[in-house]
């Protein structure tokens, strides 16, 4: 039981919770990113010069996500020790604790960093809804296509314009996919590997399905964060109270 006393619960949940946030942003976010780009490459352009630059900025994209894996990796596990080491029920155990002003900085520079990720992760929860609701306005534009599919003169007139969401340049031709063509982006398949068997699947609603995974992961992630912020704070507050009790000039 005493044992058990020692684990900096808030933390530990943090962390479990960062893991599965980032495993999602960066796994499905790396997938969907590839399968955009196959996407408009087929249906949205004819010359690959159109989409040249979004497929460098893709790759580099990928590259960062490699990056933030490995990083909030290490970092979280860096926040869940510096947990277990400062947690009240551990000083108990092991008798008496003085807080050292190397202490105090550690805190301190956990709490600025941890912060700035906030404000970071933030920023890229944002701009991560900007593909979901692309694929959502793309997604009724798809089911209104099903609906008027006996009247392929309706459909003619519904169109998706990659060039309006920034996807491709203004003089990217056709840079739109419209009627029938869209209908074809729609109905697309490919078969996927799915609990040990393959199934076929819409490619468009796979996308979309990655991207939104990827949004709700990026939103674990900044809750993590934040409940990280509010647990190295406190951490930071006992060791400012133990400092004033005792301070060692060593770490």
């Amino acid at each position: 039981m005493r044992c058990l006393g020692g684990v900096p619960y808030v933390s530990l949940v943090a962390t479990l919770l960062c893991f599965s946030g980032i495993a999602l942003f960066c796994g499905c976010g790396h997938q969907a990113l590839t399968e955009s780009e196959r996407l408009i490459e087929t249906y949205f352009t004819r010359d690959h010069q159109d989409y040249i630059a979004l497929a460098y900025l893709i790759e580099y994209f990928q590259y960062i996500i490699y990056g933030l894996a490995s990083f909030f990796f290490l970092y979280c596990i860096v926040l869940l020790a510096e947990g277990f080491y400062t947690t009240s029920a551990v000083r108990q155990s092991f008798g008496e604790f003085r807080s050292t002003v190397c202490g105090r900085c550690l805190s301190t520079m956990f709490i600025v960093i941890t912060y700035v990720l906030v404000v970071v992760w933030l920023l890229v929860f944002s701009l991560s809804a900007l593909p979901v609701y692309f694929f959502y306005n793309m997604a009724n534009t798809c089911h209104t296509i099903s609906i008027l599919s006996e009247t392929p003169s309706s459909i003619n007139q519904l169109c998706i314009d990659a060039r309006q969401y920034g996807l491709l340049p203004w003089n990217a031709v056709p840079g739109k996919a419209c009627g029938m063509t869209l209908s074809n982006v729609c109905k697309t398949r490919e078969w996927v590997f799915r609990m040990t068997r393959f199934l076929l699947v819409f490619q468009f609603f796979l996308i979309y399905d990655l991207y939104t995974a990827a949004f709700a992961g990026a939103g674990m992630t900044v809750l993590a964060l934040l409940t990280f912020t509010v647990s190295t704070t406190y951490n930071f507050a006992v060791l400012r109270y133990l400092g004033r009790k005792g301070i060692s000039p060593r770490c």
